[in-house]
């Protein structure tokens, strides 16, 4: 047990952590979307942290991100309308970064300079240019951040990780096929907001545009603040199939898309991945959110085929089918408590490690090679041929 108190060195000075392990931990969140709220939900179950400040531009975020951490008799945090003012502050210890994409690496930086630890959520950055930064950044920092990739604290992922790493039960495997399906054509176009917004402040560093509230409701499909939809699922799964695979980023990727049917987004609904990779195998992701809707445990699946078995895993239960027993799966498991609990294991990852100063199950440079995968998605749409990664000059090949 440790009793001692903790430093955190920064390039800004010193910070006394307190005494360990019953310290309390003051969380500062940025971006308090739905997003942000949740996983804010999932620290604040932990007795030992406090969220100690939240921080939007949007007012009805803020609004109910305080209402949300004052809960249960709990303090009332701190409001920021400027992250620079949270990140200023002496009485954080660590952040959460919830935010449009397109403002993640910036975010990181300077809460890098502040000397805060931090939980940043995917897709990590915007380009491949701002990861190769951000990996450089935590190779040269104290602090400890976690991206939040929670397949990677996932019981479901880490029972199937032992499949996979006992090459005699499912042989060696050369291809990984995986789909998410679901359908967001239907939904109508955001008109306007229920409460004011910093519009200027929002957009960052991204290129100027009017106000458009769809553009602030559905950033995540335009390309001025994220990857589209293949990015914001496929970081994900091409997280998974890197960490069952024990794999870097891949060597080269090859995209495959339709056009966009929602004609105010500029990024395709439907795509189809395909991944090499040095260790020898494909992987291949395609996407379709114009497809029928499933109930959420159903609509995405992995499939692991080995030479002597596939193992077939998707949000909350896995089965390994042998050879000549393709109706008949030799080892099965569902996940007791489902995809929704898998990031409260991650935050306990991250927690823990901030007391250890131990590197958390997600550092940034395991969520730059997931990231990197969707990003050469994209840029393979874009210049409508394969792109390719190298590895030792960390660039681009396009």
């Amino acid at each position: 047990m440790l009793n001692r108190r903790i430093f955190l060195a920064s390039s800004s000075g010193l910070y006394a952590f307190g005494s360990l392990p019953s310290s309390t931990v003051r969380l500062g969140v940025i971006g308090t979307g739905g997003r942000g709220v949740f996983v804010m939900a999932a620290f604040a179950r932990d007795p030992s942290v406090e969220i100690a400040g939240v921080c939007d531009v949007y007012e009805p975020n803020l609004e109910r991100a305080v209402a949300a951490a004052s809960t249960d008799g709990r303090r009332k945090p701190q409001t920021y309308r400027s992250y620079l003012e949270l990140l200023n502050s002496k009485d954080i210890h660590a952040v959460l970064i919830a935010t449009p994409e397109h403002w993640h690496h910036r975010m990181i930086l300077d809460a890098l300079k502040a000397g805060k630890d931090i939980y940043v959520e995917k897709p990590l950055c915007h380009t491949p240019e701002e990861g190769c930064e951000l990996v450089a950044a935590e190779e040269a920092s104290k602090q400890i951040i976690q991206c939040g990739m929670q397949r990677r604290s996932y019981d479901l992922f880490l029972h199937a990780k032992q499949l996979t790493g006992n090459k005699g039960e499912l042989g060696k495997v050369r291809m990984v096929r995986s789909w998410w399906l679901n359908n967001y054509l239907g939904a109508a176009r955001a008109t306007k907001l229920e409460g004011k917004l910093d519009w200027d402040q929002w957009q960052g560093p991204a290129p100027r545009r009017p106000f458009d509230p769809d553009r602030f409701q559905n950033w995540r499909f335009y390309s001025d603040y994220a990857g589209g939809i293949v990015a914001d699922q496929g970081a994900h799964v091409f997280d998974g199939i890197h960490m069952l695979m024990g794999s870097g980023a891949p060597m080269s990727v090859m995209a495959s898309a339709g056009k966009p049917h929602r004609p105010e987004f500029d990024t395709p609904e439907s795509v189809t991945v395909a991944a090499r990779y040095p260790e020898d195998y494909l992987a291949v992701f395609t996407i379709n959110y114009a497809a029928m809707k499933y109930k959420p445990r159903h609509d995405q699946l992995n499939q692991f085929d080995g030479d002597n078995a596939r193992l077939d895993i998707g949000r909350e239960d896995l089965a390994l089918y042998p050879q000549g027993s393709e109706e008949q799966p030799s080892t099965t498991y569902k996940s007791p408590q489902g995809f929704g609990y898998a990031t409260d294991p991650h935050v306990q990852n991250f927690l823990e490690c901030i007391r250890t100063r131990q590197k958390p199950s997600a550092p940034i440079a395991l969520g730059f090679q997931a990231t990197l995968a969707v990003q050469m998605a994209n840029l393979s749409l874009r210049h409508a041929r394969e792109i390719r990664w190298n590895n030792s000059a960390r660039k681009i090949e396009v």
